[in-house]
């Protein structure tokens, strides 16, 4: 799928599954939030209307008492006694105002519920039912506009107005045109708006923050601990199985993932069984071709047929190494690495080789010795072969002790330092043990240092030659203490 945005623009979608699952929550929370904002408008709105409502009835209510007690000659006196700024009134025949009214103004549930409240004041003033009809009750700001959500927030005073007729009991109309404040408000527009966004934004957003990063991270720990797993499984395929506990979708991948690795584990011992089986197939034959290859009466033949029985020979046992691997079976234990360097560094010097060794282990490693052995030795190997001699150096730490192998070879090109590391492939088009073995040591080496939770990495020196880095954590990732069941 094509990208929107520019390569150079900021990412806003994170790469996570928790930072995205909470950037949808607390978006979804906000949009949410955002729509039934209305709600408060509404009810703003009626509350910014309630008191001048309220005042308006009471004062139409009280001149309607008066009115019915007045003759008819004194009432013009008694109105405009009654009408000032703010409040007109006249008496007419019949009523002025419309009930559907032509002008802009409050919407249908907000004008009818203003409209029982304005009857019920005047009921409830007046001692009995009043008729009433309402053409406009509106809220306008101090230039005489329409108000609208922005109004609520910014108009320090928001004035009600008022235009219905009312019955009187002789059937004259009293037309009644009012402009009414809510007569001071104990909140300011702007303190309301803060007070609302504080507690109804800023607060809850804040809580379902909290709650979305709790919650979905209860909800990603079963893929952390599968990812942790399948971290651990790579590198030890007797890694302990993961817990089947959780919701039913969790239960049931933690079921199939211990179920892949029962069968890659049962896969890898029916390969290993079967390698070993054609390794000691193949050693009875070499056996007996050692045994006819001593009667040939021919010197030089015979060396030759024990040089190409020792290769083969040495290519079944290579290629059985490679396949067991680290040799997850043995027990973890602590290896003394100096000693263990210095018991290669001896073997090797016996076959006239060269090797120097810079630097001391703090403290015995726990890792499994036979296999440790093996990769160590076969860098050691590596290096003395190509490059006449190995020079080792000894950086330890807390977290991790790193093996420096360098030689004085012509290196590796630097497109190759990968690709050395895969099984039998070799730089030089021969394979024979003269010139390098048959291209296992550097794969056996790096499942090694995988089965440890470490690393194996070459690189050429600066100053010519080639150096292995060999990094393995005090702490593994996954120790197995105890030999796997068969």
């Amino acid at each position: 799928m094509r990208r929107w945005w520019p390569r150079s623009a900021p990412r806003l979608w994170p790469d996570s599954l928790f930072g995205r699952l909470v950037l949808i929550l607390v978006a979804g929370l906000l949009a949410a939030q955002m729509l039934t904002s209305t709600i408060w408008f509404e009810m703003r709105y009626s509350q910014v209307l309630e008191m001048p409502t309220r005042l308006v009835g009471a004062r139409s209510a009280d001149l309607l008492a008066l009115l019915d007690t007045t003759a008819p000659a004194d009432r013009p006196a008694l109105l405009a006694a009654f009408s000032r700024r703010g409040f007109h009134v006249a008496l007419h025949p019949g009523p002025l105002a419309h009930a559907d009214p032509p002008l802009p103004e409050a919407a249908p549930a907000r004008r009818d519920n203003l409209q029982r409240l304005l009857a019920g004041v005047l009921e409830s003033r007046y001692g009995r039912p009043v008729p009433l009809v309402v053409e406009e009750i509106s809220l306008r700001d101090e230039e005489g506009q329409e108000a609208g959500p922005l109004t609520l927030f910014t108009a320090s005073q928001p004035r009600g107005h008022y235009h219905f007729d009312l019955g009187l009991a002789d059937g004259q109309w009293l037309a009644v045109e009012a402009e009414e404040s809510q007569g001071g408000g104990n909140t300011q527009p702007l303190a309301a708006l803060l007070d609302y966004i504080t507690r109804i934004y800023a607060l809850r957003i804040v809580v379902v923050v909290l709650i979305a990063l709790v919650a979905v991270r209860l909800v990603l720990r079963p893929l952390a601990r599968m990812s942790a797993a399948a971290d651990a499984l790579g590198r030890n395929l007797d890694s302990p199985p993961l817990a089947v506990t959780g919701p039913v979708e969790v239960r049931k991948a933690a079921t199939a993932f211990n179920l892949m690795q029962q069968r890659l584990r049962a896969g890898i011992a029916e390969r290993t069984r079967f390698l070993a089986a054609v390794s000691h197939d193949l050693r009875s034959p070499i056996t007996r071709l050692r045994l006819r290859a001593e009667l040939l009466a021919d010197e030089s033949l015979r060396a030759k047929f024990r040089k190409d029985l020792d290769d083969m020979e040495g290519m079944v046992t290579a290629t059985l190494d490679f396949i067991r691997g680290a040799e997850t079976d043995e027990l973890r234990q602590e290896i003394d690495i100096d000693s263990l360097l210095q018991g290669l560094q001896a073997d090797i010097e016996e076959s006239g080789g060269q090797v120097s060794i810079a630097g001391h282990a703090r403290a015995p490693l726990r890792g499994h010795a036979r296999s440790l052995r093996r990769c160590i030795a076969n860098l050691l190997e590596n290096a003395v072969r190509y490059g006449g001699s190995a020079r080792v150096q000894v950086d330890d730490a807390a977290e991790r002790l790193r093996l420096r192998i360098a030689d004085k070879g012509p290196g590796i090109p630097e497109d190759m330092l990968e690709q050395v590391f895969e099984p039998y492939y070799r730089l030089d088009s021969s394979r024979n043990a003269s010139s390098g073995g048959v291209g296992l040591g550097l794969s056996i080496a790096r499942t090694v240092a995988l089965a440890h939770g470490g690393s194996l990495t070459l690189h050429n020196a600066a100053g010519g030659g080639l150096e292995a880095e060999l990094v393995l954590p005090r702490q593994a990732a996954a120790p197995q203490d105890t030999p796997p069941s068969s």
